[in-house]
Formats: structure tokens, sequence, C-alpha cells
């Protein structure tokens, strides 16, 4: 077996020749369904009319899963296997995998959503009728009822914010043309918001069903996760509506708090100045000069990223062509 290094990873893509498909696979401690999985995606496989490729990355499982990954490689040549040193998460260890892959179309899903690969492997056809990315919809869903309810709530505050009709954007399952991700820059936990990011730059997005498949899950029970998603998705509509002018964001708010703080200043000081009494010690006035210095410094913060924008405009750019015709 082939054994690769940090530093050849980025040079392996091209040093192969070009495949129609890549599937990417990530694995975290699945020892126990490796096995079921390769035999399930190698059925699915058999029927796909082009050549293709198996890659599963190991994001620093502390199983055996590399030991059974190891054996699968040495079984079957389109098998290719990557270990991370140690856990990085889901958009780290995509990334690894794309590192590797040759193919033109790259179909990725991860162990912890549990789908039928056969179901997965049908998305590409959308992307040969014209998608760039599709999102695999897990249907029917099979994780607990909790997972479910915060998952749709996630979903409905995502399309109510970025303006589109997604009904799984994390599902962890996704095939999109290989020239998306040269465009969409992705990292920590960006990577499930790859179709949001996508539809920015103008890439078209598709869905199509894929089913759950029964089993155990992982359990939403932890808020810390519900508000870095929340997070995630502020910096999401952040960058891709304000990267190259943060002032427009920063500057709005920072005027709009200024103008209320001013006005309650404003106030106060025409009643004091008319004898209505005094201002001492009253809240409003702590209020009103709160707000002031904090648009203040709101409106600074976007003049000074301004200047680091204009500084490497250059280097930054935000959007893609399509096609050129001489």
């Amino acid at each position: 077996m082939q054994k690769l290094t940090t530093s050849d990873s980025p040079l392996l893509a091209q040093a192969q020749a070009s495949l129609p498909l890549s599937v990417i696979i990530l694995t975290h401690n699945n020892q126990a369904e490796i096995a079921a999985l390769y035999q399930d995606l190698n059925a699915a496989l058999a029927a796909f009319p082009g050549a293709y490729e198996v890659i599963f990355v190991d994001d620093g499982s502390q199983d055996g899963t590399w030991q059974e990954l190891v054996k699968i490689s040495a079984r079957d040549r389109r098998v290719r296997v990557a270990r991370l040193r140690t856990t990085f998460g889901e958009a780290s260890a995509l990334d690894a995998g794309v590192q590797i892959a040759a193919g033109d179309v790259l179909l990725y899903f991860t162990c912890r959503v549990r789908i039928k690969p056969l179901d997965a492997l049908a998305l590409y056809a959308l992307i040969e009728h014209g998608a760039d990315v599709v999102i695999g919809v897990r249907y029917p869903r099979r994780d607990s009822g909790l997972n479910q309810i915060v998952s749709r709530l996630f979903n409905g505050l995502t399309n109510r914010m970025t303006k589109l009709h997604l009904h799984d954007v994390n599902s962890g399952v996704l095939v999109l043309r290989r020239e998306v991700l040269d465009h969409v820059p992705y990292y920590g936990t960006l990577n499930a918001f790859l179709p949001v990011l996508a539809h920015r730059q103008g890439y078209k997005i598709a869905e199509g069903k894929v089913e759950q498949l029964p089993g155990k899950f992982e359990q939403s029970l932890y808020p810390k996760n519900y508000i870095r998603r929340t997070l995630d998705l502020l910096s999401v509509l952040f960058l891709s509506k304000y990267s190259k002018k943060p002032l427009h964001f920063l500057g709005f708010l920072g005027a709009l708090l200024t103008l209320v703080g001013a006005a309650i200043n404003l106030y106060l000081f025409i009643y004091r100045i008319l004898g209505f009494g005094g201002i001492a010690g009253k809240p409003m006035l702590l209020l009103g000069a709160i707000l002031f210095i904090i648009g203040i410094q709101m409106i600074s913060i976007g003049l000074l990223a301004e200047i680091i924008i204009f500084t490497h405009a250059k280097e930054i750019k935000d959007y893609n062509i399509e096609e050129i015709l001489n």
C-alpha cells in the first residue's frame, strides 16, 4: 500500500489521470460498520458506467477503524485510505480527501449519517443534468426525534437568512463538481454550508432523497452545538455578503447605534436645560452614552477593515467566470 505524506498530498490529484467520480467517505471510530458499508458501496458502484475510486479518510479514530480500512485497501486497488494524525473535524477530512482524489465529480458523505450508498450514488445523475452541487436529503429520517426537531429548526433558520429553500443542509451527503471547491473556501465547520457558499458564487444547487439506515446516531444534546452552528451561519452570511465591504455592515450598525445614543443624549440635554429635572444617575443617560460610544467604535472598526481590504484587494476574488467566448 502506498504511504502518503503531508507534503505529497497537494500534488497527488495532479499526478493522477482524471476520473469521472471519486467517492470520499469520512470515518471516525466506525470499526463495526466499515465492512458492511464497503460491501454496500461496492455493490452500488458495480453498476456505475465509468471509472471511479473510493477514498476513506480516517479522522483520528481510536478504535480499529484504520486496521479495517487497511484490509479493505489491500483487497481492492480502487480503494485508497488516508489517516489524519488526530481528530481535525469534517472540513479538514473533506479537504484531505479532495487533495488525494482525482475525480471530476466528488461524492462525499460521513459515516455518522448512516445512509444507503445506492441512493447517494443516484445523486450523480443530477450532476449530469446540470446541477453543480447536490445535497442528499435524508428520507425517511431514522435518527432521534430531538435530532429531527433541531434539524428542522436549523434548516428553517438557514433558509430564512439565506433566502434558499433547502430541506437538509446539514445532512453530510454531497455530490459536487470539483471546480466548485476551487472557488468556494471552507474551513473549521463551514463544510456544512458548502451549498450556501456555492449558491452565493452562482452555482446551481439541487437536492435528492437518500434513505437513512437504522442504527445508533449522535444526539443533539448540548446547547453549545446549536450556538456554534448559528455562529457558523452568521459567519457564512458575513463572508459571502460583506467580505469586500465590511463598512457596509459595521458602519450601518454603528451609525444606527450612534444615532440612537445621540438622540437619547439630546433628549436628556433638553430635559435638563429646560429645567424639567435632574439627569444625574438616570439609567437612560448611561444607555445613551454606551450606545454612542459603541456606535463610534463599530464605525471605526469598519473603517479599519476597509483599509485592510483595500490593501489586499488584488488578492481577494469574490467571483468566478463560467465561460469565455472568443
